[in-house]
């Protein structure tokens, strides 16, 4: 039996798991990373981040996983960025990561197969859109005043903008007609 409580076997909906308890967590501080992107369509990005993360505060000895232990995790996260200068944003970004499989580090393979691990993560797929289509929908963003064109001096442009003009005569017609067809 493993000797430490990490290693222990835990219980959770009725499943047996190893690790960090649940409920638990803890904080990282991640050192300056190098995250790359890719525009693939107008609204669909490829990126790649890679860093090295380090734990805030010190392990207790004896706890977590041991040197060498891997881990493939899947993130579904929501990031909102906002442009402070020509070269400046801020991001923050919240989700959701689960775990795919492990590899332990006296091993060499994954505790799941590719095939599992892509069974598990169409299961975790549609379970989230499962919650989404539950969820309530957000109430719908205001409306934003549509913007006014701007005056534009003669001098500046060639072309002279007019406005669309309702003649009242243009209708009277029909007006007159429809009247004396009611008759």
């Amino acid at each position: 039996m493993p000797n430490t409580a990490y290693d222990q076997f835990k219980e959770h909906e009725g499943k047996r798991y190893t690790g960090m308890k649940i409920g638990r967590g803890h904080k990282w501080k991640y050192d300056a990373g190098n995250w790359s992107e890719k525009k693939v369509t107008p609204d669909k990005w490829e990126f790649q981040y890679s860093v090295v993360k380090r734990r805030k505060g010190r392990a207790p000895e004896g706890s977590g996983a041991p040197v060498g232990t891997a881990y493939n995790w899947y993130i579904l996260a929501h990031q909102v960025v906002t442009k402070l200068d020509a070269n400046s944003y801020t991001t923050e970004m919240a989700g959701m990561k689960y775990k795919l499989a492990h590899k332990r580090a006296d091993k060499t393979t994954w505790s799941a197969s590719e095939r599992a691990q892509r069974k598990r993560l169409v299961q975790i797929l549609r379970g989230m859109i499962a919650e989404l289509e539950r969820q309530e929908p957000a109430a719908p963003a205001p409306r934003r005043p549509e913007p006014v064109a701007a005056s534009i001096p003669r001098k500046a442009s060639r072309h002279r903008v007019r406005p669309v003009r309702r003649h009242r005569r243009a209708a009277t017609p029909s007006v007159r007609r429809s009247r004396a067809a009611a008759r």
